[in-house]
């Protein structure tokens, strides 16, 4: 009886996986959790063993920006990969990282940049935007160093009239690899220099696991 149901679940794992692509690549939705969801809402299914991984859906949203977004999409992402590294340089001293969707190149119409920053001087940080008159919403999160959660601040503001998301860590957790949740995958991020190159177009990005 498994092994007929085998490919049935292989076939709706396709199917997920193409469909959580679509939403995240046409509604803006950067969760694969949630992109997730919503196609098994779409599909009506109820077997969670069927979920694809996030890297299968991946793997479909490039696809999918490649044959229908193409141009538009390449163009976006070398604006917020411009926007970022902006960003980042005026950050410097907090040691900023950048993260997600910009940096993997799957950023679409309505993608954040996504920062990581090192520092253990909040108030240094808040001061600066301040200042410089860039308004700002901060909340609470959770992040994991192997199996260590790690409470972290995450600033909500527009740089230039783009979203940025911005979560502090700790000044010693810049050389450990970091989580989003207790069992993922290590979160990619990439320093100033290898923004720069990867702006520049010089090549790949150096990013940091």
């Amino acid at each position: 009886m498994r092994k007929e149901q085998k490919p049935k679940q292989a076939q709706m794992r396709a199917r997920l996986a193409a469909a959580a692509a679509r939403i995240m690549a046409e509604d803006g939705v950067d969760d694969f959790a949630l992109a997730k969801r919503k196609a098994a809402r779409q599909l009506g299914a109820s077997d969670t063993h069927s979920l694809p991984t996030n890297e299968e859906v991946e793997a479909e949203l490039r696809a999918y920006q490649s044959l229908y977004q193409g141009d538009e999409q390449r163009e976006r992402i070398d604006e917020l990969r411009r926007v970022a590294l902006r960003v980042m340089r005026e950050l410097d001293p907090f040691k900023p990282y950048l993260s997600g969707s910009v940096l993997k190149g799957t950023a679409g119409r309505y993608s954040d940049i996504d920062l990581q920053l090192f520092t253990d001087d909040l108030k240094a940080l808040e001061l600066l935007l301040l200042n410089r008159g860039v308004p700002y919403e901060i909340s609470d999160a959770r992040r994991f160093s192997g199996d260590e959660a790690r409470s972290v601040a995450v600033l909500r503001l527009e740089w230039d009239g783009t979203p940025v998301n911005v979560v502090v860590h700790a000044a010693k957790d810049e050389r450990t690899s970091l989580k989003g949740t207790l069992n993922g995958r290590a979160i990619e991020r990439a320093g100033l220099a290898a923004v720069e190159a990867l702006v520049q177009g010089i090549g790949e990005t150096d990013a940091v696991e």
